[in-house]
């Protein structure tokens, strides 16, 4: 059997293996190995991509904030949207028909949980109430005017957690009585929504103050 035995003085050349081992010393005086140095290749390079990552990240905040913002925003205008459903349901005009009434109290049952704290001392109310109740309470609270209507303003609006809405706001009654009466009153709210199924439901309902007329 022959074995190719190669060039072994190729192989071996000392000149060759010093210049392999000693790439710096190639170079020249002074020459360092490249991007050991700032201002090197490789530091332009390095500054390059941490500069290129940490734009990178501003953009992801920036959406995130912007995400979040939007979502608030979003949420917000649902639970005002809310309100001015209660108002629409609670408003009376002269000379409403049965069919009319009807559809509103509907409407003022289906924006409320199926329980609601009520905390109304003006009122004496007070307690957990069922949703039937409630629209019984306000089928015969309308009765007793001929014009009525409900306006929301100054809202506060905080959500401490999906699907929990605080709000804080002022509440203005304005009508007239079967008998004649005018009516302006103001009070100030504290309401707690929850929400269920992609729905915004009143859960507390509190009269925090009576304001002056």
């Amino acid at each position: 059997m022959v074995i190719p035995v190669g060039d072994y003085r190729k192989a071996l050349n000392p000149a060759e293996i010093a210049s392999k081992r000693k790439p710096a010393a190639a170079a020249g005086p002074g020459s360092a190995p490249e991007g050991l140095w700032p201002g090197g290749s490789s530091g332009i390079i390095s500054n390059g991509v941490k500069l290129k990552y940490l734009l990178i990240a501003l953009i992801i905040i920036g959406l995130g904030i912007g995400t979040s913002l939007t979502l608030f925003q979003s949420e917000e205008k649902r639970v005002k949207k809310h309100f001015r459903l209660l108002s629409e349901g609670v408003s009376k005009e002269p000379g409403e028909n049965i069919f009319t009434m009807d559809q509103k109290i509907k409407k003022i049952g289906s924006l409320f949980d199926e329980t609601c704290e009520m905390n109304v001392p003006a009122h004496s109310l007070s307690g957990m109430l069922t949703r039937d109740e409630i629209t019984g309470y306000a089928a015969r609270g309308r009765l007793h005017f001929s014009q009525l209507h409900l306006k929301f303003y100054d809202f506060k609006i905080t959500l401490p957690q999906e699907g929990i809405a605080n709000v804080h706001l002022t509440a203005r009654v304005t009508g007239k009585t079967r008998a004649g009466e005018a009516v302006n009153e103001a009070h100030e709210l504290d309401c707690l929504l929850k929400k269920a199924e992609k729905k915004w439901l009143f859960s507390h309902i509190k009269v925090v103050e009576v304001l002056k007329k």
